[in-house]
Formats: C-alpha cells, structure tokens, sequence
C-alpha cells in the first residue's frame, strides 16, 4: 500500500486559542511536513490547488519544487491540479521540470474542481467544463509523450510542430491520476488507462463502491482514496474534535451531498482518529473494501497546531505504516 501525505492547505484560526498563523508560515510549516513525512516513510506527498479561498495554496508546484530540493526519495504529486483551468502547454513544462528537478519523483492528479467561483473567475462556462477537461487532458498527454506536435482543438489556440521543454526524465510520462468520485470520470479514466483517483471530501467511502466497480470492469489500474486522519497514542478524538468541526463547517459547501455536519457520526465514516492500531484497522477496512492500492493521508486541517500535526505524523509512519495491508 502506498501512503501519501495529502495537504490542502486551509488557512483557519487554532480554535482553541484563536490565533491564525501567518501566510508565510502556514507555507513553510507544508514544506515541513513533506519533509518530516519522507522521514516517516511515506511515499509521497500531494498538494492541492485552490483559488479565491481559505485554502491558500495557489500554485502547488512551487511548492514541490523546494520540497523536491530537501527530500530524495519522496513522489512528489499535485493533490490536485486544475486542469481545465490552465494551459495544458504550461502544465507539461512545469510537471517536467519538476521530474527534472526531483530526478523522476513527479505525479499530476487531474480533476476539474468543484468551485463554480473559480470557474467564473477564470472564465469557464459550466457547460464547457468537462469537455475542456477531456481536451485537455488528452492534449497534455500527447505533449508528455510526443514531439512536434500538431493539434487543433475548441478550448485553445492550434499548435504546429510544438516540443515542450525540458522533456521529463519518466517514460512515457510521469504518473497522471484523474481526480474525480463521478461515473463518467472513471469511465473517462479507464478509456485512457489512467489511474483513478476519489475525492477528499470527508463522505463516507462506501458511496464509491460502485464507482470503483464500474473502473476496475473496464481496467485494472490503480485506485487511491483521500481520508481525513489524526493519530495519537491517547485522547485522539478529544484532542482532534475542535480541530475537525472548525473544518467541516468550512469545507462543507464541498461536499456535494447538501447534508447537515456531524461531527460525531464523521468520526465513524469518513473521518478516522485513534491510537496507531485503531487507524491502520480502519485504514485497512477502507482498503478491502475498495481494494486499494494506495491511500492519501490528510491530517493538516483546521488549524491543528504545526506541531500536533508532525507528531501525528511522524506517529502515523512509525506504528500506522507498517500494520497496513500491502
């Protein structure tokens, strides 16, 4: 089983204190915990893409780049990437210069989001979403894979004879995950042969079985889920209760389900909190459940002090990590 740190990077008050740590260090506390989480063994790390919001990080790329000068062996992924709102030209240069950079560690996880502010903002109609997604998608692709290429699409200029640079050190290309929980993404997924990835948006995982059945009837590729987890030898859900309320609230017109929160019946779902036997036994139920093969962790929420949050990471690597199923 692989284990990936996932860090979205919202930027909320400690609500026990109130106090808000400041855009810079919110920044250099993710970088941290990349770090500490190469330490611990993870095998990756993903970081998320937002705009206009209390999640911060706009450009995660920049972010792996200095993560990828203070690590060697951790994978370095997008958690995700806004495809349909960026020039796929642009991604393919800069998701090759990161392989570049890391000496073969990059990944891409490719969603379409779920902000229709962001959309309005960048000028996309809703209609136009998906099949920009799709045209993009298998454009950067083709750049990945290619030389001088020729394309024509609707969502973007033509290119003639287009190389991007530098070329990326993985063949044919860097890992690229489509991001979505939606019949037609894994369908769209599958037609590609690319990984599947589901989303973080603390529902409970079983509503994805179906999902992932219909995947896995067209293709054996891999399938990884997000889990919002704290871990700690006493206390957790006491500890971790405040921490995840103040998120849920703020996360919730994400969900996508237009359910009310409770906290509570989260910490049985979707959401895991416990000692290291606890986590890795609901860790590995998700696992079978879905069958796996790899896991996104996402303990940096609410404003859970810096320190809480790489203790409970450096807990998760040391007595969580090894109890997982392969």
């Amino acid at each position: 089983m692989d284990v990936y740190l996932l860090i979205l990077g919202d930027h909320l008050p400690d609500p026990r204190t109130g106090r808000t740590l400041s855009e810079p260090d919110r920044i250099r506390a993710m970088v941290d915990q990349a770090v500490v989480a190469e330490q611990a063994g993870f095998t990756g790390v993903a970081i998320g893409e937002h705009h206009f919001t209390h999640y911060i990080v706009s450009a995660p790329e920049l972010l792996l780049a200095t993560i990828a000068a203070r690590t060697s062996t951790l994978r370095l992924s997008t958690g995700v990437t806004l495809l349909a709102h960026r020039d796929p030209v642009r991604v393919a240069e800069e998701l090759a210069t990161l392989d570049v950079l890391s000496s073969g560690r990059a990944e891409l996880i490719v969603a379409r989001g779920v902000s229709t502010e962001t959309d309005v903002a960048f000028g996309i109609s809703p209609s136009d979403l998906r099949p920009r997604f799709h045209e993009y998608l298998r454009l950067l692709l083709q750049l990945l894979q290619e030389r001088d290429v020729t394309w024509h699409g609707d969502f973007r200029s033509p290119l003639k004879n287009v190389t991007t640079t530098p070329r990326p050190i993985q063949q044919p290309h860097p890992t690229l995950w489509v991001g979505s929980g939606s019949a037609n993404s894994a369908d769209f997924a599958a037609e590609l042969g690319m990984p599947l990835m589901l989303p973080s948006t603390l529902r409970d995982p079983g509503v994805y079985v179906d999902v992932v059945a219909r995947y896995r009837s067209f293709t054996s590729g891999r399938v990884a889920l997000p889990s919002h987890v704290y871990v700690a030898e006493n206390n957790a859900r006491e500890r971790w209760k405040p921490y995840l309320t103040a998120y849920a609230h703020f996360a919730s017109p994400w969900r996508g389900d237009g359910s009310g929160i409770d906290v509570d019946r989260l910490m049985e779902g979707a959401a895991i909190c416990g000692n290291p036997a606890e986590v890795a036994d609901r860790l590995n139920a998700q696992q079978k459940l879905l069958g796996l093969d790899a896991h996104l962790v996402l303990i940096d929420i609410g404003g859970l002090p810096p320190q809480d949050v790489l203790a409970s990471i450096r807990l998760f690597g040391e007595k969580v990590i090894p109890q997982l199923n392969a």
